[in-house]
């Protein structure tokens, strides 16, 4: 028998991508798999192809923690135009309507965002990758099917006006997971009284990830200088959960909670999530019991 294809490194670490326009999460995901010569490697909520900006890519035992990134806050700094409504909500789809924009002012703009801030009900759109019964509402709505879809609750933090020309309006918006922006442009026209779609999408923050991000160009340019100089651009696992509160184990307490055993820890709090530390350093995330044990729910294998 011929030996096993080498499958890569067990490297661990985040790396917090600066996606281009016009890729695909998934191909900024592979490439940066590839150049890291990474064995495993999950990113963390996609971008659209149209949308540039902040994609965290897990490797190693950090895709662990990917889940938790998918629940975080999220900064988009975004462009709409006023006047026109297309099929998919972007600027990939073709105009379906025109409504007159020209009597908007900044101020009538600057009225309307406060509204949308807080706890909202949002549909999400047809283009999305939402199922429903087992098919991706993106693909129905390129056979021309709509179906019905519920609201969902999400959470706008922040909603603010950059800009505002011709049309043209520039916002920047701190919203919960599964806020959908393209969304967030169409209600606010509605809500001029107008149509809106979004033309520029660029994602600024993800949880506790606000800045540091690397183009591919400059990944790359680190490759050449060897995997020793892209292995120090890795952020540590525990990176995206820095805000959690941390509870610190002992040795004899670390060897119980690794056999997947709540734990009695003084100190610890109440209730919640937590991040858990060994001597070693930090050995994986859990949770807080009815009974005050820590209990293990993903645990690194390093």
């Amino acid at each position: 028998m011929g030996r096993r294809k080498n499958k890569g490194r067990n490297i661990h670490g985040v790396v917090l991508l600066d996606k281009p326009l016009k890729v695909s999460s998934n191909h900024a995901l592979q490439k940066v798999k590839r150049l890291f010569d990474a064995a495993k490697a999950g990113h963390t909520g996609s971008l659209d192809p149209l949308a540039s900006g902040m994609l965290p890519i897990c490797l190693g035992e950090a895709t662990k923690i990917s889940a938790f990134l998918l629940d975080a806050d999220k900064t988009y700094r975004f462009k709409c135009k006023l006047g026109e409504k297309t099929a998919t909500a972007d600027a990939e789809g073709e105009v379906i309507e025109r409504k007159p924009f020209e009597h908007i002012t900044r101020e009538d703009i600057e009225q309307q965002l406060p509204t949308f801030i807080g706890d909202i009900m949002q549909v999400p759109p047809m283009y999305s990758a939402l199922k429903k019964d087992g098919q991706r509402l993106y693909d129905l709505a390129r056979q021309g099917i709509e179906v019905e879809r519920k609201a969902r609750p999400v959470t706008i933090y922040s909603y603010e006006l950059l800009s505002y020309e011709n049309g043209e309006v520039e916002l920047q918006a701190r919203c919960s997971k599964g806020t959908y922006v393209r969304t967030l442009a169409e209600d606010l026209g509605e809500s001029l009284g107008t149509v809106a779609y979004v033309t520029e999408l660029r994602r600024l923050s993800v949880g506790p990830y606000q800045s540091n991000m690397l183009t591919m160009q400059e990944l790359e340019a680190l490759a050449e200088q060897g995997l020793d100089a892209l292995d120090a651009s890795l952020l540590e696992i525990d990176s995206g959960i820095a805000d959690w509160p941390k509870v610190e184990f002992d040795a004899d307490s670390a060897y119980y909670i690794k056999l997947g055993q709540p734990v009695q820890i003084s100190g610890a709090p109440s209730d919640g999530q937590v991040r858990i530390y060994a001597p070693e350093g930090f050995i994986g995330v859990g949770f807080i019991q009815d009974d005050g044990k820590v209990a293990p729910k993903r645990m690194l294998v390093l």
